[in-house]
């Protein structure tokens, strides 16, 4: 379940591009509109409350999960060089719609998560992050030693989530769990 007035951040700020205030932005999201479609955005540094900035332009690198963006108001390096590290975030509650059967990862946190063992299902822990580096990855704790466990997040291992009822099952390979 989304929450309202929840945060989701989309992007971060890594480093400035060329002299003209333009930054580039490493992609959280899987919305490349987020970061060429103009409009208004959200930037946080660290813990501080957002603040509105509008987007002016953007544009993919070309093989990269990067984005060049101009925002409005930054126009030296100087003021682009202060964005590094910022978080771009959008509002929870205004997430694309999605198609039946699809979820924003945003909704795979606090999943219960199981486990088919001899033909049962068994509760073995919940999701509590996501990890978004190369590849997803569920942050999963366990119930049984409140161990945390990454899990990738392929249809192989993960071949059901089942937001309405609030689990997900995981097919394991073995050893994965006590790694």
């Amino acid at each position: 379940m989304i929450i309202k007035n929840e945060w989701l951040t989309v992007g971060l700020i890594t480093s400035c591009h060329g002299i003209n205030g333009q930054v580039k932005v490493k992609s959280l999201s899987d919305f490349e509109e987020r970061f060429l479609k103009p409009g208004i955005r959200w930037l946080q540094k660290e813990n501080e409350p957002p603040s509105k900035i509008k987007l002016i332009s953007g544009f993919k690198q070309p093989g990269k999960e990067t984005f060049i963006v101009k925002f409005q108001g930054i126009n030296t390096r100087n003021n682009a060089e202060q964005l590094k590290n910022f978080k771009i975030l959008v509002k929870a509650d205004t997430l694309p719609k999605l198609k039946k059967e699809e979820f924003h990862l945003l909704e795979l946190i606090n999943l219960e998560v199981k486990i088919l063992e001899n033909d049962e299902l068994k509760k073995i822990g919940k999701v509590i992050n996501l990890e978004n580096e190369k590849n997803n990855l569920l942050v999963i704790e366990l119930f049984n030693n409140q161990k945390k466990v990454l899990i990738p997040f392929v249809k192989e291992i993960v071949p059901l989530v089942d937001i309405k009822n609030n689990f997900l099952i995981i097919n394991p390979p073995n050893g994965l769990l006590e790694l």
